[in-house]
């Protein structure tokens, strides 16, 4: 069978949305992707300030916003669709939305864009709420991409991805572990904010930082870290525990982030420790924008080499698209009724079938 499917993803780092173009191929049960075109268009300051700060408002106005997001991500699709003349082309949208509220312990996660109006507004089906039915099965609702590495992926054992939050997820002899580790480039861009940059290019000014002992054994002692997987992170624990830790020290900004960035190895390494006792492959692929800052790829590589660990950072169609290149799956395994997400990863009671479905096509 074939799918051309797009996959959309929108980070916690609000860098922009990631749009991706697929066409999949599945025969006997193994799956071949090829990623036609892609894109992501930088949010505005309007749009930027208004997902950042989604979590304050009313319900009303909180439900004005999923509506609004979904007419902008429609509008986002239809240029990309004008751009790339892939008219009649596109079968399904898988997307994921941006992550408002992520709350498992209390039964809830929230993505906002609305899949009925990208559905309305393209003309094209869409699969939308994909963490939703994990989280009611008792699960952390994340992480979810590990159902892609499986299928996709199948020469490495290990994966790591570099974006607003860290996680990781490893194939052992034990079933698939999967968790987040740390909030990662939504703190360094935050910092690169300060002194007038969106992010720190290749990692430029941690470079030319010094790690400060006191603030990176504080960060440590953090609670997150001393508990078991499976668990996951929401956007708050960056911006509201981890960040204001980090201003209190009054540090220059390239010893902030230097010291953020050997706080990110040392967690990846720590989390690795255990799990690779249980894995004899020990190829990590490494994607998410953290993979193009080469300080901080170059902490991880040094500390992981102890382990005898390989990192593998991949071309940049890959790097860029690995997270909306996994949602089209996802959305392509809805439509055919099969399992999406694998609890093994996120501690749910069973696998599950995650999304709503969305009929934008005409009968």
């Amino acid at each position: 069978m074939i799918y051309r499917v797009i996959g959309l993803m929108s980070g916690s780092s609000l860098d922009g949305l990631d749009i991706a173009f697929i066409e999949f191929e599945e025969s006997g049960g193994k799956w071949h992707y090829d990623i036609k075109a892609s894109g992501c268009p930088a949010y505005n300051y309007e749009w930027s300030t208004r997902l950042g700060n989604a979590y304050k408002l009313s319900a009303y106005d909180y439900l004005l916003l999923h509506a609004g997001y979904g007419k902008y991500i429609a509008e986002k699709i239809n240029e990309f669709i004008e751009v790339h003349d892939l008219y009649h082309q596109v079968q399904l949208i898988s997307s994921h939305g941006h992550t408002i509220f992520h709350s498992p312990e209390q039964g809830m996660t929230a993505q906002i864009g609305d899949g009925s109006v990208i559905a309305a507004n393209t003309g094209i089906n869409v699969v939308s709420d994909l963490r939703a039915v994990d989280i009611a099965f008792g699960g952390q609702g994340a992480p979810i991409v590990p159902i892609g590495e499986k299928l996709l992926f199948g020469e490495y054992s290990c994966f790591l991805n570099l974006g607003g939050i860290a996680n990781i997820s490893c194939n052992t002899s034990n079933g698939y572990v999967a968790f987040d580790v740390c909030s990662a480039n939504k703190i360094l861009n935050m910092l690169a904010q300060t002194v007038g940059k969106e992010y720190d290019e290749d990692g430029r000014i941690a470079y030319g930082g010094k790690v400060n002992a006191e603030l990176l054994a504080e960060l440590d002692k953090l609670d997150y870290y001393q508990r078991p997987h499976p668990k996951s992170l929401d956007n708050s624990f960056g911006t509201t525990t981890v960040y204001p830790i980090i201003q209190s020290y009054g540090l220059h900004v390239e010893d902030a982030m230097c010291t953020y960035v050997e706080h990110i190895a040392d967690q990846i390494c720590n989390s690795f420790q255990s799990i690779l006792e249980s894995t004899d492959n020990k190829k990590l692929l490494v994607t998410g924008g953290g993979a193009f800052n080469k300080f901080l790829t170059k902490r991880l590589q040094t500390k992981l080499l102890r382990y005898g660990v390989e990192v593998v950072i991949p071309d940049a169609d890959l790097v860029n698209n690995k997270e909306a290149l996994i949602m089209a799956l996802i959305g392509i395994l809805r439509w055919r009724e099969e399992y999406n997400v694998l609890s093994s990863g996120t501690g749910a009671s069973r696998d599950s079938i995650n999304g709503a479905v969305w009929i934008g096509q005409e009968a």
